[in-house]
């Protein structure tokens, strides 16, 4: 039987809104929407947007962006309850994000998540703008352009001896979703894999992932 193992996006899915855009519209000039837009449209990689993005904005506002976010994320409900049934069934938790280091390492600190399961981009800020760099980047068998390339973190967890569950809600997660064997899916990620014919389970609280794996015989064993 294969084990389980769960990749979960950061914005958006643990937090109940995408913290790039909300960092974007505070912070950045209006210049900003378009990029999103191409983003989007997929007329431009997902890497070269975030990074012409963060490129907007000053070195300096980093302290500002921290301050912002944790005054204004919030947590999707569940997400402390689906870690705990995790940790419990021993079924390996990875945070899988195309969000960037400064601020997803700190919000997750409350919740136990190690650093070696986090996988994100990193933000240098030595320079007058911000600087992203991607140390997640795609592999041989990718040449979308992810960033943080969820497939390739995928790819390297043999699929013969796990069962690669996925958890998004946005673009950045279509290609995981695409080699996973089970998906969780809201948002834009739920509309793709509707359009595309791949096989998911919506979802709109972590409660209701947990829900579903412990009616699973293949995960409560």
């Amino acid at each position: 039987m294969k084990k389980p193992i769960i990749f979960c996006d950061f914005d958006g899915t643990i937090t109940e809104s995408d913290n790039i855009i909300a960092l974007m519209k505070q912070f950045a000039p209006p210049e900003w929407e378009e990029i999103k837009d191409q983003i989007l449209n997929q007329t431009i990689t997902i890497q070269e947007g975030v990074g012409k993005l963060f490129s907007y904005i000053p070195s300096s506002k980093k302290q500002d962006m921290l301050e912002f976010l944790r005054e204004n994320a919030h947590y999707r409900e569940g997400f402390a309850s689906l870690l705990t049934y995790a940790n419990e069934k021993d079924i390996p938790f990875y945070v899988v994000s195309g969000g960037i280091d400064f601020f997803v390492y700190p919000m997750l600190a409350e919740f136990d998540v190690p650093l070696e399961q986090i996988y994100c981009n990193k933000a240098d800020f030595s320079g007058e703008k911000i600087l992203i760099k991607w140390p997640h980047s795609c592999d041989t068998h990718c040449t979308n352009g992810c960033g943080c390339c969820k497939p390739s973190i995928i790819r390297s967890f043999d699929e013969t001896l796990h069962e690669r569950i996925v958890i998004g809600d946005s673009i950045t997660d279509l290609e995981a979703a695409k080699l996973a064997d089970l998906v969780f899916a809201r948002d834009y990620l739920k509309e793709k894999c509707e359009e595309l014919n791949i096989t998911y389970q919506p979802f709109e609280n972590f409660h209701q992932i947990t829900n579903y794996l412990e009616g699973r015989k293949s995960v409560c064993r």
